[in-house]
Order: C-alpha cells, then sequence, then structure tokens
C-alpha cells in the first residue's frame, strides 16, 4: 500500500490527508504540538471554563468549502451556529450592518442598497461556482468560465474603488472592514479580492461559528480521518523530510521552513527565498463579565465588530502596517461567540476575541493601545474585564511556527504572490523533491480556513502516483 505523511494537523493538513487516505493512501499525520488543530483550536486561556479561540473563529471559508462540505461533518457533531447581525461595523455617522440575508443588507443600506445587489448577488446566485472556481489552483484551467469572469470583475479593482461609490460612508467602511481581511494595502489591485470572496460566503452561507469552539472543526476532521484508517501523532516535531519513510510527503509550513527541512532544486530556492510573509498580528482574549457595554446596542446582536472608523481610516492604518509602523488608531477585529454558543461562558463570565494587524516581528505591546480602542466603542468595558491573554508576533510564532512573525495568513498579499503561492506555474505545490508537496496556507487558493491548500497539494500527489 502507498503511505503518506502529513506535517501539520491544522485544517490543509488533515484535509489533505482525508483526500489521500479516501484514494486507498495509508496516511499519518505528525504534529508538533500536543494538540492537533493547528491554528483551529479552542483553550481555556483565562479563566477555567471560559473557552477561547487560539487563532481562527468565526469560519465562513468552511462552510463555503466544496471539499468540507462534501464529508457531512455534522454527522461526526460538529454545528454551526449563526447570529443575527453577521457583521456590524461602527463609524461616526452610523453602523454598517450585514447581514446573511442578501435582501435585508440590501434594505438597511438605503441609498447604497442596489449597489451592494448589484456587487454580490450574481455571486450569491452561483455560489457554488464560484467557489469551486476560486478555490482551484491559480494557475488551471477554469472549472466555471462564467463565474469566473463575474468573480474577477469584482475580485480586480481596489477595494479603494468600490469605496467610492458608496454613498454612505458607515455602508462603505463597513466594505472596507472585509477587504481589510486580507491584511494588506486597500488601495492596491485585488484588494477586493478578500472583500468579494468573504462577502459571497457570508451571504451563501453566513459566517458560522462552531459550537464548542474552533477546535470542533479539526475534531470533526480526525473523526473523519480515523473512519478511513488515518492516524495521527501529536508532539512530535519534524525537521528534516529525509527523516520520513513514506511515498508521499504533504508540508503544511511556510516556504522558508521548507527550505530547512531538505534540498530542493535552485529555481524552487530561489522563489521560495523571495516569498514574503505578511504582517503580523497582536491577539488579545478577555474574559469579561457580562455582554461587552457597545455605544452601539445594534452591536450587541453581531458576531462579528469591526473596529476602525470609516474606510479611509481603516486604509491607512492598514498602510501604516503595511509600511512597518503601527497606527495610532489600528483596524481591530472583535468577535462575540459566545452569543449564539453559551457553551464558551462559564458562570456569567464570557470571552471576548479580538485583534489588530501590526508589522511582522512586531516586538512591542500592543495591550493598553487595544484595549484604549475597545473602551471608544464601549465605555467601561474595561471594568468589566476580569482576565486578559496576550499573543503578540513573537507568541503566535511559538504557539504555531507556521505564523512566521506571527503572520496568520501565510504569506504577504501582494498580487504577485495572490497568484505566485508560493511560485508560478501548475505544479506550484511541488517542491522539486520526489514525493514531496506543499499543502499549507503559502500555497494556493491562499489562508483561511477551508482546507483547500492541503486538497490541491494531495490531488497533485495522487496524479503523480498514477503516473
Amino acid at each position: 500500500m502507498t503511505t503518506a505523511t502529513v506535517v501539520g494537523s491544522g485544517p490543509n493538513g488533515l484535509a489533505a490527508a482525508i483526500r489521500l487516505a479516501q484514494a486507498g493512501v495509508r496516511v499519518t499525520v505528525i504534529e508538533a504540538a500536543d494538540v492537533a488543530g493547528g491554528g483551529a483550536r479552542t483553550s481555556e486561556l483565562t479563566l477555567p471554563g471560559v473557552k477561547h479561540d487560539d487563532c481562527s473563529t468565526a469560519m465562513p471559508g468552511a462552510v463555503a468549502s466544496p471539499f468540507f462540505h462534501s464529508l457531512n461533518l455534522e454527522r461526526h457533531g460538529l454545528e454551526w451556529l449563526h447570529h443575527d447581525v453577521v457583521v456590524a461595523h461602527p463609524t461616526e455617522s452610523g453602523t454598517g450592518m450585514i447581514y446573511r440575508d442578501l435582501e435585508r443588507t440590501v434594505q438597511g443600506m438605503g441609498v447604497d442598497g442596489a449597489l451592494w445587489r448589484r456587487m454580490f448577488a450574481p455571486l450569491v446566485r452561483d455560489a457554488d461556482a464560484v467557489f469551486d472556481t476560486a478555490f482551484a489552483p491559480v494557475v488551471s484551467a477554469p472549472r466555471h468560465p462564467l463565474a469566473l469572469v463575474r468573480l474577477g470583475l469584482r475580485a480586480a479593482p481596489p477595494a479603494s474603488w468600490w469605496a467610492r461609490l458608496f454613498r454612505r460612508s458607515e455602508n462603505a467602511a463597513a466594505f472596507g472592514g472585509i477587504a481589510a481581511h486580507m491584511i494588506g494595502s486597500l488601495t492596491a489591485p485585488l484588494s477586493s479580492s478578500v472583500a468579494a470572496m468573504l462577502t459571497t460566503a457570508l451571504h451563501a452561507h453566513g459566517w458560522p461559528f462552531p459550537r464548542g469552539g474552533a477546535g470542533s472543526l479539526p475534531a470533526a476532521l480526525l473523526a473523519e480521518l480515523a473512519e478511513l484508517g488515518g492516524q495521527v501523532e501529536l508532539g512530535r516535531r519534524v525537521t528534516r523530510v529525509d527523516d520520513l519513510d513514506s511515498d508521499v510527503v504533504v508540508l503544511t509550513v511556510p516556504p522558508r521552513t521548507a527550505l530547512t527541512m531538505m534540498d530542493v532544486p535552485t529555481g524552487i530556492r530561489r522563489a521560495w527565498s523571495r516569498f514574503r510573509p505578511g504582517p503580523g498580528a497582536f491577539k488579545l482574549d478577555l474574559a469579561i463579565e457580562g455582554d461587552v457595554p457597545w455605544r452601539d446596542d445594534a452591536l450587541r446582536r453581531a458576531g462579528v465588530v469591526h473596529l476602525g472608523g470609516t474606510f479611509a481610516q481603516v486604509a491607512r492604518a492598514e498602510a501604516e502596517v503595511v509600511a512597518g509602523r503601527t497606527p495610532e488608531h489600528p483596524f481591530m477585529l472583535v468577535t462575540q461567540p459566545h452569543l449564539v454558543d453559551p457553551t464558551r461562558s462559564h458562570n456569567g463570565v464570557d470571552p471576548l476575541w479580538l485583534y489588530a494587524h501590526v508589522p511582522n516581528g512586531w516586538p512591542h505591546d500592543e495591550t493598553e493601545r487595544l484595549l484604549c480602542e475597545l473602551e471608544r466603542y464601549a465605555p467601561g468595558v474595561r471594568e468589566q474585564i476580569l482576565a486578559v491573554h496576550t499573543r503578540g508576533p513573537r507568541a503566535l510564532e511559538e504557539h504555531n511556527a507556521a505564523y512566521l512573525g506571527g503572520d496568520i495568513g501565510g504569506g504577504a498579499t501582494t498580487l504577485r504572490q495572490l497568484i505566485a503561492r508560493p511560485r508560478i506555474g501548475t505544479r506550484g505545490f511541488s517542491t522539486g523533491v520526489r514525493g514531496v508537496y506543499l499543502g499549507g496556507a503559502s500555497t494556493s487558493p491562499a489562508g483561511g480556513v477551508h482546507g483547500m491548500c492541503g486538497v490541491n497539494a494531495a490531488e497533485l500527489a495522487l496524479r503523480d502516483l498514477a503516473r
């Protein structure tokens, strides 16, 4: 029987392992940490019984993923929970509100509703084809050409171009907050791509949270893998590929890490050496007594809250980060999973998840700055905080070695690196070493909890085995 080893047990690693096992390959997943899941883990980071998501939290990519959908993970106990308001973005002039229902969002946007419908209704109507196309390798024959054209027309312009078309600043800000998930310049070409994908997922499937925490997703994937005969080894760090005795190896590590694990051809080494990590993240997990005292009551129903002001202010903050500086008023992402999932809370104490973008490897403590920003939108919240857990870029990398310098996205989202992940060509997952492939977030279609980087790497490995 053909054997395979997958290094890394995050969603991409587990997806690669399952796809290989489905084809009859005997698979072992090796994970350096003592807990499987990679960035999709849930821990009691502050107080006993209060469950915090270590990195990923709301998962629009997971419910939009064609591969995860095909697995019917609900039969392993996975349950998705949805908020009334999916995304809220407060500004001085009002709060941009985005609901799962497209028409409800359109009605709430007033004069900008027609623009929102034109931007996203065609993608939502054909969502399955959109995601089947977008999650395929970038350099490949399009599976649904018309869906690709529709997506491309919305993804190609800079986010700043779309923002100028909105007449209400809160609606432009709501769009910009979603676009800022790319963690890069919002004036660059293709900076609308993440907003196009995430908003389509939002209206087609929602931005749900797994009941019990992000760790519920890898738990379901592990159950699926076990049914297929796959095995998992925890607490073992792989430093050299030569130490693995398998016909196929899939590495879910950044290219620069892979360079330390094996000798690759000169051209690939050169391409991988040029592949740059993106900005880092500074994350806070708060244990708070009761709900957040938001200035705007509408935020009390939102699963995801974006803080950062107008589109121009968000874009300015992201530009500062890309330039290697921390903005005075950073763009912040906040989630409130406990509103729909009481299993996250304990004795009236709730978890609050938030982070901001910072330069890669940023060494300074941003805790006070972020708490001050939160207080601007939720006066009195600091009096409710019972415990704080902090992870800056260095701590994030210590927690998950794939987060180089705190980069949770798998590489800078520049135009070149969106196309060449981590190098150009139809075999971008190949390492140039026989039987060894890359399948982490630095490969196509890029970061996110969807598993498709691992699936695409596994598919190439299976084609090579067939040859």
